[in-house]
């Protein structure tokens, strides 16, 4: 018998830590001067034409077995998993194909790039799609590309957000199939085998957006600058924590504490970001990881105070007396002196 395919209403629930949906200025995009790392952006589309993942996502037999024997508590922490990882590489998806179609004439070798990670965030996001449906539920991502709002961010920040956002997935990726390569016990789910190669697309995205930096250096060589990176490293590694902190039971499904988790993922991050970025940022400072757990706790008090039944105005004060010292924490977070990019490189073996 057929089972029906219920559409999840995951996509009409916004937070502030929801995966975003992006536009930019096309206009300055296409003005781009990339002269000075040619030569790099033509190696990065010869690796984007060679789509060496063109054969890896295809579902082998191990998905046709029935996936409703898993406890409720872990299918809806693994389907949550599933839609927020599918909604991020659609984000993708519509940005680099709207991006490929607005360059094609003013910066072909920009557009093609763009149109071939488009290509590869489209394959990840149908794969997570399909995953989805063996859990009777489907990601309307028709839907969702006309209701989700969408978020302007001028072309130096994507770049900044986009590289890190693409490092640390590489990160997040990688180490779940580690982990899950020493603890196959662990593996509730055959997705998981397709993270090597997976992170793989993410690690050549991150590059392309690191020569993009690099081809423009005002973006990357000033004081300015260097305030946008400790920002960007600060806002991409608060978001994944807080997010993680909430999700601490998805973790510990498949054999990992979700803090030492993201620990190392924010330590390997840090280290690539350094490579590109100007500085890095201090996380050997016992208090750089307080102030987190700090705000993670403070965020999960927010989200129990949504679910309380009280009285309105009593609701707001107590989401504006938490939310302030959330905010309080995360200044000081930033406010930690910074290190220079080259003592995290001198000390990467």
């Amino acid at each position: 018998m057929q089972t029906s395919i219920k559409k999840t209403e995951y996509n009409n629930q916004e937070t502030l830590l929801t995966p975003r949906f992006y536009t930019t200025d096309f206009n300055e995009m296409s003005n781009l001067d990339i002269s000075l790392n040619t030569e790099e952006f033509e190696a990065l589309l010869k690796e984007f034409r060679a789509d060496y993942n063109k054969k890896h996502f295809i579902r082998d037999e191990e998905f046709n077995k029935s996936w409703n024997t898993l406890p409720n508590n872990e299918k809806a922490l693994f389907v949550e998993f599933l839609e927020r990882s599918c909604t991020a590489e659609f984000s993708g998806f519509l940005l680099y194909k709207e991006l490929s179609r607005r360059l094609e004439k003013s910066n072909p070798i920009l557009a093609e790039c763009f149109l071939l990670m488009s290509r590869d965030e489209a394959r990840h996001a149908g794969f997570l799609n399909k995953a989805i449906g063996d859990f009777n539920l489907s990601l309307d991502l028709g839907f969702l590309t006309k209701s989700r709002k969408y978020t302007f961010f001028a072309p130096k920040f994507i770049f900044y957000a986009t590289y890190l956002s693409e490092k640390i997935g590489y990160w997040r990726y990688i180490t779940i199939y580690r982990h899950l390569e020493k603890h196959p016990e662990h593996r509730i789910y055959p997705i998981f085998k397709f993270f090597e190669n997976w992170c793989q697309d993410e690690n050549r995205h991150g590059d392309f957006f690191a020569a993009l930096l690099k081809s423009q250096p005002q973006f990357l060589n000033n004081n300015k600058s260097r305030l946008w990176c400790r920002f960007f490293l600060v806002s991409v590694f608060a978001t994944m924590y807080l997010n993680d902190f909430q999700r601490a039971n998805f973790y510990k499904s498949i054999g990992l504490d979700a803090r030492q988790y993201d620990m190392q993922v924010i330590r390997k991050t840090n280290e690539s970001a350094s490579r590109i970025f100007p500085v890095a940022l201090n996380i050997d400072k016992p208090e750089f990881f307080q102030y987190l757990d700090m705000c993670a706790s403070q965020n999960k008090m927010l989200m129990e105070v949504n679910k309380q039944d009280k009285n309105i105005f009593f609701k707001l004060i107590q989401k504006v007396t938490i939310s302030s010292m959330l905010v309080v924490n995360l200044i000081k977070l930033f406010l930690i002196e910074p290190i220079e990019s080259s003592s995290v490189n001198n000390t990467i073996k």
